[in-house]
């Protein structure tokens, strides 16, 4: 037999995570990258738990970026970006910038995961090294961790110091919606591919693991990476995917489980009390 009291103790604590999850996502509602956290309530033989599922996976809405560097996927994919470390993190947030060396990174520092193409714009595979070691002597910057273990690199558009161009010869550089990085010369006359921006997909994207704000990893629910099919468009970011009218309606939900749940403690406090004193 269930304990009433226990039942309603264990609602009322799920139901203020519930809340205080809603909160975070209406406080997050227009930062851009975040992930809504979903969640849902489980029964168990001594009343309601609270199990979170990791995150919303719908695409949120296009906003303006800072520069040409900042990317947003249309459709369906992550970006990968490599830690100092060598491990891989994958994202939708496109804030990305070219530091010092020319290298397009993350505000973290992270390097954004591409691969060397021939002037085509098709993928060069330049050959398995181990996964998660960020390279090899005779492959430097190199690592597994696109579609189907294909190598990826970091993007790098070496700066000239002595005339500010990219690669020395390259006024500027573009984005192409398939992620082929082209590098720019002679007033737009000249395009030459250079990288393609690795872009990557899981079966289950809901069961990537958070491991930071943005940042997520594979596990057993999600499966491996696989080819992500989204087009990606220079210049903007995306922003958060949390829902305004969904979200109002489930914090007026949690809100009245909480006001219910704790009328249920007072009764069952009122009734142990009572009980206390006919016994007395």
């Amino acid at each position: 037999m269930r304990d009433p009291f226990i039942t309603a103790v264990n609602a009322q604590k799920a139901a203020l995570s519930w809340f205080e999850d809603l909160a975070l996502n209406a406080s997050n509602m227009y930062t851009p990258g975040y992930r809504e956290r979903r969640m849902t309530f489980t029964d168990f033989i001594n009343g309601t738990s609270y199990k979170e599922l990791p995150y919303k996976a719908e695409q949120g809405k296009a906003i303006p970026g800072r520069s040409p560097s900042n990317l947003f996927i249309e459709g369906k994919g992550m970006f990968a970006v490599r830690k100092d470390d060598g491990s891989l993190l994958y994202t939708r947030l496109g804030d990305f910038k070219f530091d010092a060396n020319g290298t397009l990174v993350n505000e973290m520092g992270h390097k954004v995961q591409g691969y060397l193409t021939d002037e085509k714009g098709n993928i060069i595979n330049t050959g398995a090294v181990q996964p998660n070691k960020g390279g090899s002597p005779n492959n430097p910057g190199h690592g597994q961790g696109g579609t189907g273990h294909l190598p990826s690199t970091e993007i790098n558009l070496w700066i000239d110091p002595t005339n500010g161009k990219f690669f020395g010869k390259y006024d500027e550089y573009k984005v192409k919606a398939d992620g082929v990085v082209m590098g720019v010369a002679d007033k737009g006359k000249t395009q030459v591919p250079l990288y393609r921006i690795a872009l990557v997909n899981f079966v289950n994207p809901e069961g990537l693991a958070q491991v930071d704000d943005y940042y997520y990893v594979p596990t057993i629910a999600s499966g491996e990476p696989v080819e992500g099919d989204g087009e990606i468009q220079s210049g903007l970011l995306e922003s958060s995917n949390v829902g305004l009218r969904e979200t109002v309606n489930y914090l007026q939900e949690a809100k009245l489980q909480l006001d219910v749940t704790s009328k249920l403690i007072n009764t069952n406090k009122q009734l142990l009390q009572e009980s206390l004193r006919l016994i007395q």
